[in-house]
C-alpha cells in the first residue's frame, strides 16, 4: 500500500509536470516532456520509497542503493515513455493527423495511463529484486510505551 501511495503521488506530480511543460514551452516535444516529468518524479519517489514504503527493506550501502534506484527508473523512464512515443510516432496519433482531442486522448492513454502502469509494475519489480533485496535489514523506529513510567530526568550535576 506504501508503495502504491507513493507510486500515485509521483504519478500526480508527473502529471503536473507533464501537462505544465507540454502545454507551455515543451509543446512541440511531448516526450522530452514526459522524460523531465518522469524525472521529476522519479526523485520525489526515491527519497518516500527508501524513508518510507521500502524502510525496512535494504542490505546495501546508501550510494550503491541510489545508484542501483536511478538506474532502475532510468530503465523506467524508457518504459514509461515508450508507449507515447509508439503513440506519437508510430502509429502518428498527432495533429494534423488526427484531431487535438484524439490526440489528447492518445497522449494521456498511452503516456499517463499505460505508461505508468507498465513503468510501474516494472519499478516494484526490480527494487524488490534489486534495490531493496534484503527484507528487515534496517531497525524499523521503536515508539515509546506509556505503560511504563518514563525514566527519571537526570539531576544536573552541583559544583
Amino acid at each position: 500500500m506504501k508503495f502504491a501511495f507513493v507510486g500515485g503521488s509521483a504519478f500526480l506530480i508527473d502529471n503536473l509536470v507533464f501537462y505544465t511543460l507540454k502545454l507551455s514551452v515543451l509543446s512541440a516535444k511531448p516526450v522530452t516532456a514526459k522524460v523531465i516529468a518522469v524525472l521529476v518524479a522519479t526523485i520525489f519517489s526515491y527519497v518516500l520509497n527508501r524513508e518510507w514504503s521500502f524502510r525496512t527493506r535494504g542490505g546495501r550501502d546508501t550510494p550503491h542503493e541510489a545508484a542501483l534506484f536511478f538506474l532502475v527508473s532510468g530503465v523506467g523512464v524508457v518504459i514509461n515513455t515508450a508507449p507515447l512515443y509508439i503513440s506519437r510516432y508510430v502509429f502518428d496519433l498527432q495533429v494534423p493527423e488526427v484531431s487535438r482531442f484524439t490526440q489528447e486522448v492518445a497522449d494521456f492513454s498511452s503516456g499517463q495511463i499505460i505508461g505508468t502502469l507498465i513503468g510501474m509494475g516494472f519499478r516494484w519489480w526490480a527494487f524488490r529484486r534489486f534495490v531493496f533485496p534484503q527484507e528487515n535489514v534496517r531497525a524499523r523506529p521503536t515508539i515509546p510505551s506509556y505503560d511504563q513510567d518514563p525514566p527519571a530526568e537526570e539531576e544536573p550535576l552541583r559544583s
